[in-house]
Order: C-alpha cells, then sequence, then structure tokens
C-alpha cells in the first residue's frame, strides 16, 4: 500500500544556498515563543505553592524572595524579578498550580 499523499515543500536558505524540505507534525504544532511580560512572575514547574511573603500594595526590591515554589520535591524560592509595587498575587498558600501559571505581577518602578 502507497502513500498517495503530497508533502508540502518549505524553502529554506542556508550559506546562500537554497533547499526544501518537508515539517513534521511536531514542529508544525510546536508551542511558539512568547517574550515574557517584564513584572510578570510565572511558575517554571507545575507545583504547589508553599508560602507567601509578599502582599498586594507592598514595594520589592529585585531578588526579594515573593513565594516558595514546591516542584518535584524541591522547594524554590521564588525571587523578584525587578523593583517595583505588587499589584496582583493570583494564587494562594496550598495552590497546585501548573507550569506557566501567573503567580505575581508586579508593576515595575520606571
Amino acid at each position: 500500500m502507497e502513500n498517495t499523499e503530497e508533502k508540502e515543500l518549505v524553502p529554506f536558505v542556508i550559506l546562500a544556498r537554497y533547499y526544501n524540505t518537508t515539517l513534521t507534525d511536531k514542529f508544525k504544532h510546536r508551542k511558539f515563543w512568547v517574550n515574557p511580560v517584564k513584572g510578570e512572575v510565572k511558575s517554571f514547574l507545575p507545583g504547589t505553592v508553599d508560602k507567601i511573603f509578599v502582599i498586594e500594595g507592598q514595594e520589592v526590591k529585585k531578588g526579594d524572595v515573593l513565594l516558595i515554589h514546591e516542584a518535584m520535591k524541591m522547594k524554590n524560592r521564588i525571587l523578584s524579578p525587578v523593583d517595583g509595587v505588587v499589584k496582583k498575587i493570583d494564587v494562594a498558600e496550598g495552590d497546585k498550580i501548573k507550569k506557566d501559571t501567573l503567580m505575581v505581577y508586579i508593576e515595575p518602578n520606571k
């Protein structure tokens, strides 16, 4: 039994030479990279929020501990990426969260 389905060829250039190739389904359906938003603190792994050290309206400096995120049996200190004011805390202690969950939003100082 032959596969008579035609594959779509995609052109690309390497060192001034032109090539055509087919793309895999995995590549076509990949998650695209998104530029991070300054002040958003997202989870990098699924896990549990163990302890929160800040409250909304609190001023924080870059490097201050915001919360403890337990993932893969390790307790990770989540640090502030910027100087600013905590505008929103989207998690509570004990919450089970997924990867890329927005945990804290900090409005950066100008």
